[in-house]
């Protein structure tokens, strides 16, 4: 799953989950007991489900995450120059940032 596909897939549970909430609050004021009762099981349900994906969501993120990490160790045990000379030159770059404030 790309970044982009998962925020995009975030972005719509979360407008999903939003709009179920915005329905039960704004029907409750003039529904039967019944009728809430539908509404509640309804957004219940639209909230289980929402913290269910986005369990799954947040697994995929954190194995993509692992997947990154690895590949810069690898990276980085290969090409130790590299990897000094690289964190070297952020540092200098970081430098300069806080000394000009």
């Amino acid at each position: 799953m790309s970044k982009d596909t998962t925020s995009e897939h975030l972005r719509a549970e979360l407008k999903s989950l939003a709009d179920t909430l915005e329905e039960v609050l704004s029907a409750s004021t003039d529904k039967s007991k019944s009728e809430l009762e539908k509404l509640r099981g309804k957004a219940e349900k639209a909230l289980k489900e929402s913290r269910h994906r986005l369990g799954e969501t947040s697994d995929v993120i954190a194995q993509q995450t692992r997947e990154a990490a690895a590949k810069a160790d690898d990276y980085v045990r290969e090409n130790p120059w590299t990897g000094v000379g690289i964190g070297a030159a952020v540092g200098i770059f970081i430098g300069i940032l806080m000394s000009r404030r």
